[in-house]
């Protein structure tokens, strides 16, 4: 059972996820199709801020924001820096073989039919909802959580960021000439 938060009936929540799906699509496809890496960019935080648009939806707030300030901030901006390092440009793009790209739609095209044999076979959950009672959006339990039983995960993953961004200065400082 879906909580309809209070702001809205169920036909306005439809809407709005018809609206926030249809937009979801859209830039998707354009964040994949687009010429210019600065524009599939701009797409693909679009995206993100739609898909944060469905973490409301299904009345998740906390995840909603963590998706912003992670993915529309922070992993967007390294992806920006990482372009403007790469310096892309269509003058410069190394043209694939028709093979490469022939083995890239019959590997896209066999991922379709995977996921819609899935989606067609699956079966819905019918039921009654359990709940514990215990309020798993607060910041307060989420805190404990991460941080008593997942510390050495979480610290691990910090670890790791910080060595890829380390790596990244490294790789894209240029060599000075000797003169």
């Amino acid at each position: 059972m879906i909580h309809i938060p209070d702001f809205a009936n169920a036909t306005t929540v439809q809407v709005i996820f018809c609206f926030l799906a249809f937009i979801t699509v859209i830039t998707a496809f354009l964040t994949i199709f687009s010429r210019n890496p600065i524009h599939s960019a701009i797409y693909l935080v679009i995206c993100f801020f739609s898909i944060a648009g469905h973490y409301l939806l299904l009345n998740a707030q906390f995840l909603a924001i963590v998706h912003i300030i992670v993915y529309s901030g922070a992993i967007m901006i390294l992806f920006l820096f990482t372009i403007m390092l790469m310096n892309l440009n269509e003058r410069h793009q190394v043209h694939k073989p028709r093979i490469t790209r022939l083995g890239a739609i019959v590997s896209f095209c066999l991922i379709v039919i995977v996921l819609i044999t899935i989606f067609i076979n699956s079966k819905p959950i019918v039921g009654d909802y359990d709940s514990t009672g215990e309020d798993f959006q607060s910041i307060k339990v989420l805190g404990k959580i991460l941080l008593n039983e997942y510390m050495v995960p979480f610290e691990f993953a910090s670890i790791l960021l910080l060595v890829a961004m380390i790596g990244t200065v490294l790789l894209s400082k240029k060599e000075k000439l000797n003169k």
